[in-house]
C-alpha cells in the first residue's frame, strides 16, 4: 500500500500519521484538498475538484486501519462528507457520502479494518466535492486506542480468520490441492 500525506486524513504529520477519538463527534486531523495543489489545477475561489478517478479501475480506496486497541469505550463509526469550495478557498457545506457500520469497543483491535470502500461518487443532487473530511462517532469515553486513514490506491484486504493469521489456517499446515 502506497501512502500519499497529502491523500492522509490522520495525524498531525507523516512521523505521526494517527488519531485518537475519544468522545462525541470528531473530525479527524486533515481535510482533504482536491483543489489547489502548489497551483494545479487553479480551483480557488469555487474552481472544481481533481478527478480522484471515482469509478475508475483500479478506484482509489478508503483505508481505515485500528493501530493501537480501543479500551473502555462502546462503539466507533466513521463518516466521509464531501463539500465544495464556499467562493473563498474553504469548505461550504458538507454532505454525507458514506456512513459506516458502528463497530463494537471489543473488535476495535490492532489491525481491524474499518473501511473497506471505494472512494464514493457523490451522492444524488451533491455538488462536486473540493473537500473531503472524515469523522469520527463514539458511543462512550475511548480512554485508549488510534486509526490511520488515508485514500490509497490499494488495500491489504486479506481475511483474517479467527486464528489470527491470514486465510485462518495456523502456521505448519498444509492444504493439499
Amino acid at each position: 500500500m502506497i501512502l500519499d500525506w497529502l491523500l492522509s486524513f490522520t495525524g498531525a504529520s507523516p512521523s505521526a500519521p494517527t488519531d485518537s477519538p475519544t468522545i462525541g463527534t470528531q473530525v479527524a486531523s486533515n481535510i482533504i484538498d482536491l483543489g489547489v495543489i502548489l497551483g494545479i489545477p487553479t480551483s480557488a475561489n469555487g474552481g472544481g475538484a481533481r478527478d480522484i478517478g471515482v469509478g475508475d479501475h483500479p478506484s482509489l480506496k478508503l483505508s481505515a486501519l485500528v493501530t493501537t486497541a480501543f479500551a473502555s469505550g462502546t462503539s466507533l463509526q466513521l463518516e466521509l462528507s464531501g463539500a465544495p469550495d464556499n467562493g473563498s478557498g474553504v469548505p461550504g457545506a458538507y454532505t454525507v457520502m458514506w456512513l459506516g457500520p458502528a463497530v463494537v469497543e471489543a473488535t476495535l483491535v490492532a489491525g481491524m479494518q474499518l473501511a473497506n470502500i471505494d472512494v464514493p461518487r457523490p451522492v444524488a443532487g451533491q455538488v462536486l466535492p473540493r473537500f473531503l473530511r472524515l469523522r469520527y462517532i463514539t458511543v462512550g469515553t475511548h480512554t485508549a486506542g488510534a486509526l490511520e486513514a488515508n485514500i490509497v490506491i490499494d488495500r491489504d484486504d486479506q481475511i483474517v480468520g479467527t486464528t489470527g493469521l491470514y486465510s485462518g489456517y495456523p502456521a505448519g499446515i498444509t492444504v493439499s490441492n
